[in-house]
């Protein structure tokens, strides 16, 4: 239930960033909102891999 929830919580976080790169798209904003996407990602699947 725990990796569900944060996937959906990962899913609406990419969504919301993602709508506001494609409003504004600066090529800043898409590089930070990369960098938060991908540190995300990696915090879900590290956290996901662990027994916990």
């Amino acid at each position: 239930m725990n990796k569900i929830m944060a996937l959906i919580a990962f899913a609406t976080l990419a969504a919301f960033l993602g709508i506001l790169v494609w409003h504004v798209p600066h090529w800043d904003l898409i590089a930070v909102t990369a960098a938060v996407v991908l540190l995300a990602a990696r915090d879900f699947l590290t956290s996901a891999r662990d027994g916990r």
